[in-house]
């Protein structure tokens, strides 16, 4: 049974809609003006609002209760019908530009009101229904990759801890050491992926609901040049490439966690180590303007063709023949994932045996 709270001043009018829904099947809560609606909604968390406009003498009562519900991450989804007898297109257009999901324009027939909601309703069960439908094809997914993209690490090694403990006596000193820094880089490798997963996993979790997706870009992040500087010279150290590092950085705040600001970096600088040669240089930019920030990395590398950058996106795309060959796959997916669920993009423009170069713009704090 669907729970619908209605929002008005008038009790006859709540007292005609509550009839006429539960005739329907529906459990009905009524709220007198904006505060009490915005309490009930955030206490029951009703699948569906409908609330008057015009409320104990305030022409923008319900705009504001609008915008209040999506400003809580429990209340920003729920869809919301605004009821008024001003159905004009400017108040329209203001209500939708709030999150308004449709408008019932009163005086309205018991019919209309009946295709109002239903239609509401059916949209929010097809939106879940695609939800459910790509969270079953992701596990899936995890459940075939996992095993295959973990055993060349693995590989490494149980191959190099097997020969250590059975032959450690015969070994030199060098070679033990490089057979335990083959270990620490496996694990390292290991680790990485199994990170990768498991965030991918979570963001489209995270993804298939918009209240998840509205609450993740309340945070904000800044300043957000030394967050680059100390991510970026930490991957060319990690393969002692501090040299070919060049960083050209402006200042700014993003309205982004940055623990999901330092992945993106960590990504996208890591990736133009790996497709690049000591000594062809790095460059890393970020840029700022009213709305947006824009980080760029830079690479003199090896390139990619077009049908390997349109192949960053899921695991369906993460193909063991494109990983051996270049390397593209979860992690530039990861980002590009970051990126969109906060109201961003992703852009990779590349020439082979030239380099690449790819942007993420994202929406500064203000303009989430």
């Amino acid at each position: 049974m669907s729970k619908i709270l209605v929002i008005d001043d008038e009790p006859w009018l709540r007292e005609m809609i509550r009839l006429a829904l539960e005739q329907q099947g529906f459990e009905v809560i009524e709220a007198e003006d904006s505060a009490d609606g915005v309490n009930q909604a955030r206490a029951l968390l009703p699948e569906l609002i409908i609330c008057d406009v015009n409320m104990t003498g305030r022409p923008d009562a319900g705009y504001a209760t609008l915008a209040k519900l999506r400003e809580d991450a429990s209340t920003a989804a729920i869809p919301f019908i605004l009821m008024t007898g001003m159905a004009d297109a400017a108040g329209m257009r203001h209500g939708m530009e709030l999150g308004a999901d449709d408008y019932l324009p009163k005086p309205f027939k018991v019919e209309e009101l009946f295709a109002t909601v239903n239609a509401r309703l059916r949209k929010v069960q097809t939106v879940r229904a695609e939800a459910e439908k790509k969270l079953t094809l992701l596990r899936s997914q995890i459940s075939l990759m996992m095993p295959h993209e973990m055993r060349t690490p693995l590989n490494g090694i149980i191959s190099n801890a097997e020969l250590l403990a059975s032959a450690a006596d015969t070994l030199d000193p060098h070679t033990i050491t490089e057979m335990s820094q083959e270990i620490c880089q496996s694990g390292q490798r290991l680790e990485r992926l199994i990170e990768n997963f498991l965030i991918y996993a979570q963001l489209e979790i995270v993804a298939s609901d918009p209240a998840s997706v509205s609450s993740l870009r309340l945070a904000v992040t800044r300043p957000i040049a030394a967050i680059i500087r100390a991510e970026a010279l930490a991957q060319a150290e990690r393969v002692k490439r501090s040299q070919d590092l060049v960083l050209n950085l402006a200042e700014g705040s993003l309205g982004m966690a940055e623990e999901y600001f330092r992945k993106i970096v960590g990504e996208l600088v890591q990736n133009a180590f790996k497709f690049s040669e000591t000594g062809q240089g790095v460059q890393v930019s970020l840029t700022a303007s009213a709305n947006l920030m824009e980080l760029a990395v830079q690479d003199a590398g090896r390139g990619f063709s077009p049908e390997q950058i349109n192949r960053i996106g899921a695991y369906l795309q993460f193909e063991r023949k494109m990983q051996d060959e270049q390397g593209l796959g979860l992690g530039l997916a990861i980002a590009k994932k970051l990126a969109e669920l906060h109201g961003g993009s992703l852009t990779v423009a590349s020439t082979p045996g030239i380099g690449s170069t790819v942007s993420v713009k994202l929406p500064t704090a203000r303009n989430r």
